[in-house]
């Protein structure tokens, strides 16, 4: 069966490609602002794994809102970096360009910390997965690390660390910020990771 991952170039989606190994990789340019350091990034995994990776352009920077569009949250944001239905429309541009393919398979990077958005929940991706799998194609939706942390699916995963450094988190730039959510986390995790190699020494 044809799998395919919704792959961002970050930490999460980047170690899920390394750990499943699907067949295809499919980075979407929805008009945020580190879309060419996503395709970059990503680009670059599925070179090194032998994944055929396909870009898809769909400029929706006019509906977006926070810190990847470059304007104030939305009211009902409930943090800097969110943008209204994104998983939603991730995950439909993505079933779009996979259905010719034959994909039947499709996964996301949905990982524990995400479930403070409702589109990262547990109850989301089940209902996301009964409506595709509901269409022609029938494709299924899954989420393999929702209930891990980054920390813990890079470790399940066994992404080497030179790997690792080719992921790219920022939200607000193609060169890490240093002042967001994505580049926090990025630094958190790493750090996590570091103390951990650290203590097994």
């Amino acid at each position: 069966m044809k799998t395919a991952l919704l792959l961002s170039g970050g930490m999460d989606s980047l170690a899920i490609a390394w750990w499943k190994r699907p067949y295809h990789c499919f980075t979407i340019d929805y008009g945020q602002l580190a879309a060419e350091a996503e395709i970059t990034a990503s680009k670059v995994i599925c070179k090194k794994l032998g994944i055929e990776h396909h870009v898809i352009r769909v400029d929706c920077r006019s509906l977006g809102s926070g810190d990847m569009a470059g304007t104030p949250p939305d009211g009902y944001a409930p943090a800097s970096d969110w943008w209204p239905y994104r998983n939603q429309m991730l995950l439909t541009f993505a079933a779009m360009k996979a259905l010719p393919l034959g994909v039947k398979s499709l996964l996301i990077g949905s990982v524990k910390s995400d479930k403070s958005h409702q589109d990262g929940t547990i109850q989301f991706l089940e209902s996301m997965n009964t409506l595709l799998s509901l269409q022609e194609g029938g494709m299924t939706v899954s989420a393999p690390a929702i209930d891990m942390t980054t920390p813990e699916l890079i470790r399940h995963a066994g992404v080497p660390k030179n790997i690792l450094s080719w992921a790219h988190s920022c939200h607000k730039a193609d060169v890490a910020c240093a002042n967001c959510r994505g580049c926090n986390k990025y630094f958190e995790v790493l750090y996590e990771l570091n103390c951990g190699m650290d203590r097994l020494g």
